[in-house]
């Protein structure tokens, strides 16, 4: 891997029609990824059987949904892990662009929506 440092603001990119996922980096054992989600905007709800899900909140505020029927309130600071078979989404419920980092291993990764 060439590239060890990512100014944020460079590999975070945000589309109007739906919460947009911008790959930055991936190697033989991890990716990573940056989330823009839009005010009103939602990451569908999803697992994956083979890899853990770590997000980083960089900004804004949302409601994540760790299990069916469960919402928990988060924001720029909180570290959210997703083992693997766990439940993991959200919505941005902000006024402002949801910004998060996510870090997914191991790899290759599947994708399970529910």
């Amino acid at each position: 891997m060439e590239t060890r440092i990512f100014k944020l603001n460079q590999v975070a990119i945000g589309n109007d029609d739906q919460a947009t996922k911008t790959p930055f980096y991936s190697t033989d054992s991890t990716s990573g990824v940056v989330w823009v989600v839009k005010p009103g905007q939602k990451v569908p709800t999803h697992m994956h059987t083979t890899s853990d899900d770590v997000w980083i909140c960089m900004q804004g505020k949302g409601v994540f949904y760790p299990e069916e029927g469960k919402k928990v309130e988060i924001s720029k600071g909180d570290i959210i892990v997703s083992a693997k078979n766990e439940h993991h989404g959200m919505i941005n419920t902000g006024d402002e662009d949801f910004i998060f980092i996510g870090i997914v291993a191991p790899t290759p990764s599947d994708y399970h929506p529910l």
